[in-house]
């Protein structure tokens, strides 16, 4: 056996079958000549009964010397009970990217991927998450190793987003329907974000040790600053009124009507139940919110249209679609109807929610008192707030809901800030005081003043 130099290696012919030359300096070390002509450099040992070959790499790419000191290299771990032709193959049966991102959507759909607080995700959160995962994440970095990953690739891949490079319109399995992909700094923001918890599920899963995705610096997601201008509010009222004319309209108008009086989620009015308004209470108690269970105080204008509409629709529902067990679905499409063409053609229902925490912004209303009135996640603290301060809380939603009742139907406010005078606390106290003194005569004081109304 001759040492394997250079001549050596290219002076070996190929023949029908493959063979080894193996090399008489460096026990274990050879030269695999392949029928072919291809020639690569090998080392063979035992591990155990096992015996083993190591590919250690191509002649051309590797020279006769610089196989021969990682030849040694790899002996010297050998020696050591390390096995590189193991690793090798399992290093080779790393996963991809797609395939993590398949494992971690077959946990979402078995509602094992947790979301806010603790809970499993919702429905639309996890369709908006596999269309992130499958329009962005797979096309940019599907085929990349999980364990090679970078924070560069991370970053480059939120850029091309950024830059549209994943823009297409795509069909659905709906009826001439079309999916119209966009790029840009949100979609890449919130794309990111997701990938992130998608790396961090592989090292809980101890696929990674490290989460290349920490550190990205992602674009901050836009605000979203349209409110309704008083101005806009009495406009509103005006196409309501104008769509109200048309029966077709007739359940949209008032859905439209009760987002903007209550700054309801568009979802937590549209699904709303009867089982969830709790008129006696002054409350809606909503039983999966986007913050999961949430009591949401409501205002005198929303309370009466409750119970006036109580009394002339049973069902599930509040407003009830193709039969009573079924959740109106037309809004959307409603809403475009109403709205094109208009001066608010730019609005949206969460522009309503908007506008109704920046009126009782200008009303004078404390953040923590508008964060439990729209149950925002950082009123934390709603459920004790609403038990301790009910009171106050119920004032603050009749106010700003009658407010906003006053601006549809076209009134023009002069005081645009919400304070109690002196006289009218006055007043106030005197008469709970005294109903609270005779409740019974109070009682029948009150019932004579409704049976005259």
């Amino acid at each position: 056996m001759p040492k394997l130099t250079k001549r050596v290696v290219d002076a070996a012919d190929s023949r029908e079958k493959d063979y080894v030359i193996w090399d008489d300096e460096l026990p274990g070390f050879g030269l695999r000549v392949f029928a072919s002509g291809k020639r690569s450099y090998v080392i063979q040992y035992r591990l155990g009964k096992r015996s083993r070959r190591f590919t250690i790499g191509l002649h051309g790419v590797w020279t006769p010397e610089r196989a021969r000191q990682e030849a040694k290299v790899q002996l010297g771990r050998i020696a050591k009970g390390e096995d590189p032709a193991e690793e090798k193959q399992l290093d080779n049966r790393a996963i991809t990217v797609k395939e993590l991102c398949d494992l971690y959507l077959a946990d979402l759909n078995a509602g094992l991927i947790l979301g806010k607080g603790g809970r499993p995700k919702k429905p639309g959160t996890i369709a908006s998450d596999i269309g992130r995962i499958h329009r962005h994440i797979v096309p940019l970095l599907g085929s990349r190793r999980v364990k090679d990953l970078t924070k560069a690739e991370v970053n480059k891949a939120m850029k091309d987003i950024m830059a549209g490079k994943t823009r297409l319109v795509a069909k659905t399995k709906k009826l001439r329907g079309k999916s119209i992909v966009k790029g840009g700094a949100g979609t890449a923001t919130r794309t990111i974000g997701l990938f992130g918890g998608i790396l961090t599920y592989a090292v809980d899963a101890g696929i990674i040790e490290v989460n290349p995705a920490h550190g990205v610096r992602r674009p901050k997601d836009s605000v979203r600053a349209r409110r309704l201008s008083e101005a806009e509010y009495r406009v509103l009222g005006q196409l309501l009124a104008k769509a109200a004319e048309n029966e077709k309209y007739e359940v949209s108008v008032e859905l439209i009507r009760q987002l903007a009086l209550t700054g309801c989620r568009r979802t937590e009015m549209v699904t709303l139940t009867w089982a969830e308004a709790d008129t006696d209470s002054s409350c809606l108690r909503l039983t999966d919110s986007k913050e999961g269970r949430s009591i949401r105080p409501i205002g005198l204008p929303a309370v009466e249209y409750l119970e006036k509409r109580r009394k002339v629709r049973a069902g599930t529902y509040v407003f009830p679609g193709q039969g009573d067990d079924n959740a109106f679905g037309s809004l959307p499409n409603h809403w475009e109807q109403i709205f094109d063409d208009t001066p608010l053609a730019d609005i949206t229902p969460h522009v309503l929610r908007h506008s109704f925490a920046s009126i009782a912004n200008d009303l004078g209303f404390t953040e923590v008192t508008i964060a439990a009135l729209v149950g925002h996640s950082k009123g934390s603290v709603t459920s004790n707030y609403i038990h301790t301060l009910d009171t106050a809380l119920i004032m603050a939603a009749d106010t700003i809901s009658g407010y906003i009742q006053g601006l549809l139907d076209g009134i023009e406010f002069k005081q645009t800030a919400y304070a109690v005078d002196r006289d009218s606390r006055r007043a106030a106290l005197a008469r709970f005081l005294q109903q609270a003194a005779a409740p019974d005569a109070a009682g029948a004081a009150n019932d004579e003043q409704r049976a005259a109304a």
